[in-house]
């Protein structure tokens, strides 16, 4: 039978009630004539209690610690939605990351899949089972428990399909697909139908939440198909974009229209001036990873390097702060305050048309924009984190609602 790969998130599995849920549309599936791979995140907000929790007890804890906590969360969920299944008279088995045969590098907090070794999973499929596996983690080829980062579990389900060779993957949560912009900072936002790889990562980047970067990532390299739905839908149709969004190769959208706006919260701006090398030596013995990287170099006294972090994944952002404190001694710091809002969009860049006209709306809202960024597929804007939804709201008017007019 053909495989497919739903994953549901904490919100799908938050209690009994919606884990029993989730067991019967996995039950429906199974009667469609497919055999199921389920991977599920941590119940509700487990994550997150359990950092909190760590925190309590150490302000800057030991990221192999916080992967041996954080990854407990998705071992309950796989085991509750194992037992439900069964209860409905399925026959079901649940796997942890490092049972399923998910290798990653050696990092923890956020580390990479670099193989996957399904093995087991095919025995099991092979055997009539529906296997459930906890996403967000994996193993390292030195055997230790790693967790890949927030939305991790996307990530897990997209890299199962591409190993078992997956008709489609679907990511499941309490939305019904991807929006042009969150629908609780922007009521004007509509469900997109169709996106490529490219502007999903990119979204994803930029802090839309619907699905995690490094997923669309490996989707893209193995061609996987990702249908994000809601979890109370039907099963995909013929034509799944009808109610939620189908990632795909080609978006049939004319370059240089903005698909959707996309803003984080909480990011960190690391500024130094001078050699950057010692500084990004800091970093990597600390394994701290940035999402932007720019410097300079004009002569004495121009150079500089400029990094942005999002907080989210700087668990031990207390010690970074010393460190930089004793090391550098006022030559590099931390800039706070700041939320970055992106409009995404294929070759949106390919003129300056969409950076003018974004940064001159933010500017007649007498907004500071205290740096851009761009890409073939993104233009970022960082600005005062307390005007970030006011921005989302401004650039969705002027590129979606208005009907922004194409880059020639």
């Amino acid at each position: 039978m053909p495989i497919v790969v739903q994953k549901y998130g904490g919100s799908s599995v938050a209690d009994v009630d919606k884990i029993r849920r989730v067991a019967e549309r996995v039950m429906r599936t199974r009667a469609a004539g497919y055999d199921v791979v389920v991977v599920v995140s941590a119940m509700g907000d487990t994550t997150d209690e359990l950092l909190a929790l760590a925190k309590r007890v150490s302000a800057s804890p030991d990221r192999r610690e916080l992967d041996m906590l954080l990854s407990a969360g998705e071992r309950i969920s796989m085991t509750l939605l194992s037992m439900a299944i069964r209860e409905l008279g399925g026959d079901a088995i649940s796997f942890t990351g490092s049972q399923s045969g998910i290798i990653t590098n050696d990092r923890h907090v956020d580390a990479r899949i670099i193989e996957v070794r399904p093995f087991r999973v095919q025995d099991e499929l092979a055997r009539g089972r529906v296997v459930v596996i906890a996403g967000y983690q994996g193993v390292s080829y030195r055997r230790e428990v790693t967790t890949l980062g927030r939305g991790g579990s996307d990530t897990t389900a997209v890299a199962m399909a591409a190993a078992l060779g997956a008709e489609y993957c679907e990511i499941c949560s309490d939305v019904d697909g991807v929006y042009t912009a969150d629908p609780r900072v922007v009521p004007a936002a509509q469900r997109i139908g169709t996106l490529s790889y490219e502007e999903t990562q990119e979204l994803a980047e930029a802090g839309a939440k619907v699905l995690n970067a490094q997923a669309v990532e490996f989707a893209k390299e193995q061609r996987i198909a990702i249908y994000a739905r809601a979890t109370a839908s039907a099963l995909p149709r013929s034509d799944p974009s009808w109610d939620g969004t189908v990632v795909r190769q080609h978006a049939p959208r004319t370059p240089g229209v903005v698909a959707g706006v996309a803003s984080e919260r909480d990011v960190l701006v690391l500024q130094s001036a001078g050699d950057g090398d010692e500084l990004l030596a800091l970093l990597d013995s600390r394994r701290i990873a940035g999402k932007q990287l720019h410097t300079t170099s004009f002569g004495v006294g121009c150079d500089g390097l400029t990094m942005i972090f999002s907080r989210e994944n700087l668990h031990d952002e207390g010690r970074l702060r010393d460190d930089l404190g004793h090391q550098f001694k006022g030559r590099a710091f931390l800039i706070d305050g700041l939320g970055a809002v992106s409009v995404v969009g294929a070759g949106i860049n390919i003129s300056y048309v969409n950076v003018r006209r974004g940064s001159a709306r933010l500017r007649e809202r007498n907004i500071t924009l205290a740096g851009i960024a761009t890409s073939s597929f993104r233009i970022t804007w960082l600005i005062a984190r307390d005007r970030l939804d006011e921005a989302v709201r401004e650039l969705h008017r002027t590129f979606i609602e208005n009907g922004a007019p194409v880059v020639p």
